[in-house]
């Protein structure tokens, strides 16, 4: 049994003397009271944690400085918008292609047939959410067909897969029952199987709700890892020593996908020109392997 919490809130200044007692290098301390007057204490101690020397007394480690901290947080900050509009563009195209490859075979409504499903548990989830979101959406196109239509109680795949959550969509595309459909829409990405495509789905929706959420990328411990291919049929990598719950092998995947998408893409570029805007920022604590830049894909 833990016991009762009892810190009480301490001004801006005090946070500040608390880090400088710590070690903490803060040449500026009128920029760092703006900075925590604006970025909340504990959204920016996770940018820190990694310059702690001591995680019990939260000692950091000689010659940390606060300005690292807040180099990490705008890049991290940079980041999460770089990866949002990514992210948007294979969204889009999945969903796309989904609705294409199973609604010409398996009809309109296949997210509500359980013949459909590999699970039933599963399908009989999924649906409910399925109709908590649409019920939720404010869309004028759901909200024209309710008000022509009351049979079956939603709206076609090509309505309903549109205003649903990645993580759902991602639900339903693996408890399909149809594997060579599901294979079919995994080739148009460059994959040569359907688990693959199924783990990068909720791998994505993870990456999503993230940035959505201004959470943390840089040095952060992802609670999924990528099932990732050792050979692919597009340009991809060669090294596989990296951390497997990092950030480097999410954006190897999202790259790839993107590139089976656009081959004109510029999130490669992107991401080395953000990387060139805050040298302080060390791509080791993201998962990223020496010579990481030598990789085929990231050339």
């Amino acid at each position: 049994m833990g016991v009762r919490y009892t810190h009480q809130a301490i001004t801006t200044e005090e946070q500040i003397d608390t880090l400088k007692q710590r070690g903490l290098l803060i040449d500026d301390v009128s920029h760092a009271q703006k900075t925590l007057d604006t970025i909340s204490y504990f959204r920016l101690a996770g940018y820190w944690r990694h310059l702690e020397a001591d995680r019990s007394t939260h000692r950091f480690k000689k010659g940390s400085k606060f300005t690292d901290i807040t180099d990490a947080y705008y890049f991290d900050k940079q980041l999460r918008a770089l990866l949002f509009s990514a992210i948007q563009t294979i969204e889009v195209v999945v969903r796309t292609k989904i609705i294409k490859h199973f609604a010409h075979t398996y009809g309109a409504f296949w997210f509500m047939n359980e013949e459909c499903a590999t699970n039933s548990s599963r399908f009989a989830a999924n649906l409910a959410i399925v109709g908590k979101e649409v019920a939720r959406s404010h869309d004028d196109f759901i909200k024209e067909h309710f008000r022509k239509y009351s049979e079956p109680e939603l709206p076609p795949v090509w309505k309903t897969l549109e205003v649903v959550s990645m993580g759902t969509l991602s639900k339903l595309y693996s408890n399909f029952s149809d594997a060579t459909a599901k294979h079919g829409i995994a080739r148009e990405f460059g994959l040569n199987h359907h688990k693959f495509l199924r783990s990068w789905l909720e791998c994505l929706a993870v990456i999503r709700n993230c940035c959505a959420h201004h959470s943390r990328l840089f040095n952060r411990v992802f609670p999924i890892k990528p099932q990732m291919p050792v050979r692919l049929s597009g340009v991809w990598i060669t090294d596989f020593s990296f951390r497997e719950q990092t950030l480097y092998p999410q954006l190897c995947y999202l790259v790839y996908w993107l590139n089976s998408i656009s081959a004109d893409n510029t999130f490669v570029k992107d991401f080395k020109h953000l990387l060139n805007e805050h040298p302080t920022v060390n791509t080791r604590l993201m998962g990223f392997p020496a010579g990481w830049e030598n990789e085929p894909l990231w050339k």
